[in-house]
């Protein structure tokens, strides 16, 4: 009976991950790739050593662009859901490096309940649901179990911990705040083992050193002193985000950042029971020490490169900083055992906790899914529009309508279709498509065709003509428009403003420009790789005429 109630947390902490993967791969099994992610997608098709250790902004990816291109190469562009279920995988190596780091310093339930706190971190969304922010999860999973075995302190563990933080390393900038923290370790312990151990340091910084004098000098940095003054309270304010976010508080706003005014309370208070803890207690251990580097580390490094949209209360941030606070927390409480009261108090604590953060995690995944709807319906209309589309066209904001698809451009998405797969919406598909799609795609076709309008002097006729589609004065009507060139006549009147749609059925989100009455318009439609017809809105309150090229 004892041996069981010594392995529950354990069996617990199993079920809970079998949870966590269950929950993360049905909220985002219909999610495509996002953002950061087309930006390897369409810059690095190639595979020159540019291509792998290029950096992204200041950062080197090449781990990660290695897995993007394995991915692709294996299944295709057709579908991101293998690049989600290997995020899913690394978020469960993390959170179990997480509960077995925890696990070795206090007590094992409080160890699964920080992992629980960590697995459905709903503010922290955008790395539970975007594979892109692999770079936050790997760094953490693989600096932790280089830490830990470092604790080993043998030559084997060494080895690995060594090989670990290059791994680190190669998926994004958190790696160097792990090195950092394996570099307190070899210091404190420098009086009993030497600095033989330095070179577990230095191989990775000098391969991370190489790679900056080849690739990383070239990436855009942002260190100003303004940045580094401005660095303390960015410090505070990433710690307060991420203690309110563990504890629930954060403001459920997925298209904003979470605000860190209760996190500010709560820390302040967190840090005033930690100072009377340690007062009680002789001395933090060495431990302690690693994880304080790795952490204040992490958020000065980000401070230092502040740009709009780095704060230190960005989503993307949350993951990093909330595993941090937890790990300081078990430091702070090595040793400590609950009595079976305070479990369970502890316990409804994180149950209330969780709740809000669900919520919060369906609502990033709801999030995700609108940005899936935009990326199909504009990277669809693109290959519909590939006969005549110029190849930098590009998929800017108020075209595309998100900001998401900024890297990606006509000839490098057809590229990647021709040879992986197309992740778009088919013609057929973008009919059933949601109508958020359906009518993105009329704006993204109108200007990739392009689409094509010009007004002349020539007066309206009064007599019909064979061909023609006559639409009365002050009725409405919608006329197909084949490709080629449309003549729309307007009877003398007010000047009239005409709309289009294709694939929109509730709206019209293509407009012409306004011609004066009594003059027509030439619509210019290139053929395509779509069969349905434009429909062309008349309203007027005038008598309009559309005829085909001439007639």
């Amino acid at each position: 009976m004892a041996v069981r109630r010594r392995n529950a947390p354990d069996a617990l902490f199993a079920a809970a991950l079998l949870a966590a993967a269950v929950l993360l791969v049905a909220l985002s099994w219909k999610l495509t790739f996002f953002q950061d992610t087309w930006a390897i997608l369409m810059e690095r098709q190639g595979h020159s050593a540019h291509d792998f250790l290029a950096p992204h902004n200041e950062h080197l990816v090449v781990f990660q662009v290695a897995l993007e291109k394995l991915l692709i190469g294996l299944f295709g562009m057709t579908t991101a859901r293998p690049e989600y279920l290997v995020m899913v995988a690394t978020l469960m190596a993390s959170a179990s490096m997480v509960y077995v780091y925890i696990r070795r310093r206090t007590d094992p339930w409080l160890a699964l309940l920080a992992a629980l706190l960590l697995l459905f971190l709903g503010p922290a969304w955008q790395v539970q649901l975007w594979p892109f922010e692999i770079e936050f999860v790997v760094p953490l999973a693989a600096g932790l179990g280089a830490l830990l075995m470092l604790e080993r302190e043998t030559r084997g563990g060494d080895s690995w911990a060594c090989l670990l933080m290059t791994l680190a390393l190669g998926f994004g900038s958190l790696g160097l705040s792990f090195l950092l923290a394996a570099a307190v370790e070899v210091f404190l312990k420098r009086r009993r083992r030497g600095w033989a151990r330095i070179w577990i340091v230095v191989l990775p910084l000098v391969l991370y050193a190489a790679w900056y004098v080849g690739w990383g000098r070239e990436a855009e940095h942002h260190l100003t002193l303004h940045n580094v003054l401005a660095s303390p309270p960015y410090l505070f304010d990433g710690f307060a985000t991420a203690v309110g976010s563990l504890s629930g508080l954060a403001p459920s706003n997925v298209t904003a950042a979470p605000q860190s005014d209760w996190g500010r309370v709560l820390l302040v208070a967190l840090l005033g029971l930690a100072v009377y803890f340690c007062w009680r207690r002789p001395r933090l251990p060495d431990s302690f020490w690693l994880i304080a580097t790795a952490a204040v580390s992490f958020w000065l490094f980000a401070a230092f490169n502040f740009i709009p949209g780095r704060e230190a209360v960005s989503p993307r941030y949350v993951y990093a900083g909330a595993a941090f606070v937890l790990l300081l927390a078990a430091e702070v409480l090595r040793g400590v055992e609950l009595s079976t009261r305070a479990r369970v108090a502890c316990a409804v604590v994180v149950g209330v906790a969780l709740l809000p953060n669900l919520v919060q995690m369906k609502e990033g995944a709801d999030f995700l899914r609108a940005q899936s709807v935009l990326t199909r319906a504009d990277t669809g209309a693109i290959e519909i529009a590939a006969r005549t589309v110029d190849p930098s066209f590009g998929l800017s904001p108020e075209i595309a309508g998100t900001p998401s698809l900024i890297n990606v451009n006509a000839e490098g998405l057809l590229k990647a279709v021709s040879e992986h797969g197309s992740p778009g919406y088919s013609p057929s598909e973008l009919v059933g498509a949601p109508e958020a799609g359906r009518r993105q795609a009329d704006v993204v076709l109108a200007h990739a065709l392009p689409l094509a309008t010009q007004s002349g002097p020539n007066a309206y006729r009064a007599q019909g003509r064979p061909g023609c589609t006559d639409v009365p004065a002050g009725t409405e009507a919608d006329v197909p428009i084949p490709p080629g060139t449309i003549r729309v006549e307007l009877a003398p009147g007010p000047a009239v403003t005409f709309h289009l749609r294709r694939f929109a059925v509730s709206e019209y989100p293509v407009d012409t420009e306004a011609i004066p009455g009594g003059s027509m318009m030439l619509v210019q439609i290139p053929a395509d790789r779509a069969p349905q017809p434009w429909q062309l809105q008349v309203a007027a309150g005038q008598a309009v005429r559309v005829c085909p090229s001439g007639g």
